[in-house]
């Protein structure tokens, strides 16, 4: 079963499986683009979505990112999208006060109430651990401690995982920590591989049984889409076209199609038109969509 923030499913549909409808990174970041927070754009964007035949959005906002789960709960009944909520911290500089004061026993019993009771005094249950993240090129003590609480409620729930990686580094570092703690990989998205362009890297990711998340498309100033392509195109050619999944990771008002920027519809109106361009099958656009969200999300 799949918890979705208004009750239970079994089949997600076509899915985006890494995105926020509401995020705030600001207080770091300086910079108020990433207070983003213009819910009624947000809600009219995933309606046009939702009307293109998108079933399910995973919000990967979690504590210390601005999670609303009452603005979740409204665009998913304005819109008649899925909502699936996540819980966990993100990373180094941009965790709560409290992940440092308190104890591992304490964290784990905030988040598996977000998971067994309800997120903020709502009966919306949280489904995904995630997105969890690691800094450029390292792994500091306090980001691998929150990897490891994450993997002990996973190996309790059989939630899945989310991580989150900074450029696309740290992957492999990432999933060894993981299995070391008895993870199982194959109910582990790695997130924004798609910012790397090195493909021996990402078959060696895909060589654990994780899912690849190409998950920062439309993202030209980091990687132009043709490469993303690319590295789909040969991923499938080595028989991993069951473990990628797709979505854009939208984190700033300047995103928005109405603010001048790609919007929620480019994955699926430009992107995936160019996967067909590369000669990639729908019927396998379809597993990235559809089959391989499910199968990851299923618990």
């Amino acid at each position: 079963m799949i918890t979705t923030i208004t009750g239970q499913i079994t089949n997600s549909g076509k899915t985006y499986i890494h995105e926020h409808l509401k995020i705030n990174l600001s207080g770091h970041k300086k910079d108020p683009d990433t207070n983003f927070d213009d819910l009624e754009k947000v809600t009219l964007e995933l309606s046009t979505l939702k009307h293109d035949g998108i079933e399910t959005i995973v919000d990967v906002t979690n504590r210390g990112m601005g999670r609303d789960i009452h603005a979740m709960l409204q665009v998913s009944e304005t819109t008649g999208l899925n909502i699936i909520a996540s819980t966990g911290f993100y990373k180094e500089p941009f965790l709560p006060d409290y992940v440092y004061q308190q104890s591992d026993k304490e964290l784990i019993k905030l988040l598996l109430e977000d998971i067994e009771i309800g997120i903020d005094g709502t009966t919306a249950k949280a489904h995904v651990l995630g997105e969890v993240g690691t800094s450029h090129n390292t792994i500091t003590p306090v980001e691998e401690r929150l990897l490891k609480l994450i993997s002990q409620i996973h190996c309790q729930t059989g939630k899945p995982i989310f991580t989150h990686t900074t450029l696309g580094t740290m992957a492999l570092e990432q999933l060894e920590l993981l299995k070391n703690w008895g993870v199982d990989t194959e109910k582990v998205l790695v997130g924004h591989l798609d910012l790397s362009s090195d493909l021996d890297y990402h078959l060696r990711v895909a060589d654990s049984g994780c899912f690849l998340g190409f998950d920062t498309v439309g993202k030209l100033n980091y990687q132009p889409d043709e490469t993303r392509v690319k590295i789909i195109s040969e991923l499938i050619k080595r028989g991993h076209q069951d473990q990628i999944v797709l979505s854009q990771d939208l984190t700033r008002k300047s995103h928005l199609k109405e603010n001048g920027g790609i919007g929620y519809s480019y994955l699926y109106n430009n992107f995936i038109p160019k996967l067909i361009e590369e000669g990639i099958t729908e019927q396998t656009i379809e597993k990235f969509l559809i089959q391989n969200p499910c199968k990851l999300l299923n618990t």
